[in-house]
């Protein structure tokens, strides 16, 4: 049985130790007693050396801790050093979101549902439908308060059966590692955390979202609430510079703009539209009859059809009497255009000439488009379509 020193003193950064066995040529290490935590209840684990080996991870195997080391060691003592910076940071957000946690239990009813611990942000999922913009201010606020109130973080041990107040009930067995905030919470815990609430630092509350029936909120702690407030603050202060106003006129000036935008496209959507009939129709007019009786127009173009092109394709065969049909290169694909009365159903000549080029697509009577595997099956298509009269 491996001893956790990380339990008793999460601030140990060097520690002599056993090897107590080593698997895979040295590369695997299990030692007597540990200060590196393995991953665990959503936190990652330690990094640092073990006799200036790099140890690139650390797995929690119930009664052992395995070492993963870069290369090979063959000591049977060995002398190691954790990455601090990266412990303290973990440390902050882990009890910073023990904090959290009962801070959205006590003020909303929130419970925690699972939490992660990532590189860069951490979240927390709260049982909890929706979650308002003042919800969390609020919360954000009370947390941060709590933090600049600099109480007590303390580690204890209860037996399972006994154990008392808990903010969640433990599914473990024996004896329970007890992580304490001075009056507000108390949790089953085996992660590294802080002494006090003030090394948390600054606490700041970013995207939700909803997954399942719950609110996942992101998260931020010490150095890392700092370095994105900054880059916040930077982002919406080129946006106000833009804009000529101040950053508490940010909101509004954005808004207006994107109405504004909104109605131009509305706008745009609506000129479109009328050109592309006028275009059609005067595409109908220009265009003669064939022996067939109906006017029939081909295009063939180098990019994506848009949807312009299909719009004055639609109002072409709406004239009457009329096939237009598009063919692009890049990337190869077609497209049909059937008036009502042309006598020709457009999705299923699309569909039973692909079935035999190698394309995909179908559509309705009176429309319908499809892609090509290659350039070379537009030639195949079209000699497939122009055996029903296309």
């Amino acid at each position: 049985m491996t001893d956790r020193l990380y339990y008793n003193d999460s601030y140990l950064k060097h520690f002599e130790a056993e090897v107590e066995e080593a698997a895979d040529d040295g590369r695997r290490l299990y030692l007597n007693r540990t200060a590196f935590y393995p991953t665990s209840g959503g936190q990652p684990h330690d990094l640092g050396e073990i006799n200036g080996i790099a140890v690139v991870e650390v797995v929690d195997e119930e009664e052992r801790v395995a070492h993963l080391l870069a290369s090979p060691l063959t000591s049977s003592k060995v002398q190691a050093t954790i990455n601090w910076n990266r412990r303290l940071d973990f440390m902050r957000q882990h009890s910073g979101q023990h904090l959290l946690s009962a801070v959205f239990e006590a003020e909303l009813r929130a419970r925690t549902a699972s939490v992660h611990f990532g590189n860069e942000s951490s979240t927390v999922d709260l049982e909890i439908p929706a979650l308002t913009a003042g919800d969390v201010q609020m919360v954000e606020r009370q947390a941060n308060m709590i933090v600049m109130e600099n109480r007590l973080v303390h580690v204890g041990y209860e037996d399972a059966e006994s154990a008392e107040g808990l903010r969640k009930a433990s599914v473990r067995q024996g004896q329970l590692r007890i992580i304490s905030i001075d009056r507000l919470d108390k949790s089953a815990c085996g992660g590294t955390h802080v002494r006090h609430t003030g090394e948390i630092g600054p606490i700041l509350l970013r995207r939700l979202d909803k997954i399942r029936g719950n609110v996942r909120v992101e998260f931020l702690c010490g150095s890392r609430a700092i370095e994105q407030a900054g880059k916040d603050y930077e982002a919406l202060n080129s946006i106000a510079k833009q804009f000529s106003c101040s950053l508490s006129d940010t909101g509004a000036s954005v808004a207006t703009v994107v109405e504004r935008v909104k109605n131009q496209d509305k706008l745009i959507r609506t000129l479109s539209a009328k050109i592309a009939e006028t275009e059609g129709r005067d595409l109908h007019a220009a265009t003669p009859v064939q022996e067939n009786g109906l006017k029939h127009l081909t295009r063939i173009v180098a990019v994506a059809v848009s949807e312009e092109d299909r719009s004055v394709a639609q109002n072409f065969a709406a004239c009457g009497k009329a096939i237009y049909q598009i063919y692009s290169t890049n990337p190869p694909s077609a497209m049909v255009a059937c008036s009502v009365d042309s006598g020709h159903h457009a999705g299923n000549l699309l569909k039973n000439a692909f079935a035999i080029v190698g394309g995909k697509g179908g559509g309705s009577a009176t429309f319908a488009q499809g892609s090509l595997p290659s350039t070379e099956a537009i030639s195949q298509l079209r000699a497939e379509l122009e055996k029903h009269g296309l």
